[in-house]
């Protein structure tokens, strides 16, 4: 069974860290772009950050660059989301997603991909 496990959210102080994971099971993550998305209450899912099956190529959303770093380990089946001096309006739900295209691309929209994680709640409040 294909799945996508998601890990590392919690309750954060603003200006605080999170690193959040996203382990595959299944199926190994060599051959797929991976994209972190986050929802929050009442607002559209965005793209976060992306990184190609490659690793050679990354995206970060405006609201983020130079505070979340997407880096993967291919040995562990694992990619990562480094979060640092988070903001209140970084508070959602975050969700991993695998997609198949693989290549040296990686898109934000969240059609471009096929598996996607059950999520892991991010609350930046003092």
């Amino acid at each position: 069974q294909l799945q996508l496990v998601e890990s590392g959210g919690g309750l954060v102080q603003p200006g605080g860290s999170l690193r959040l994971s996203c382990a595959a099971s299944g199926f190994t993550l060599d051959y797929y772009a991976i994209g972190w998305f986050r929802q929050a209450p009442g607002k559209e899912r965005e793209g976060v950050s992306c990184i190609s099956a490659s690793g050679g190529s990354t995206n970060y959303a405006d609201s983020v660059k130079g505070r979340f770093t997407i880096s993967r380990d291919n040995a562990k089946n694992t990619v990562y989301l480094q979060m640092n001096s988070l903001k209140p309006e970084d508070t959602a739900n975050y969700y991993c997603a695998a997609g198949s295209y693989g290549g040296f691309v990686c898109y934000s929209h969240p059609g471009e991909y096929d598996y996607w994680g059950q999520g892991t709640q991010v609350t930046v409040s003092s």
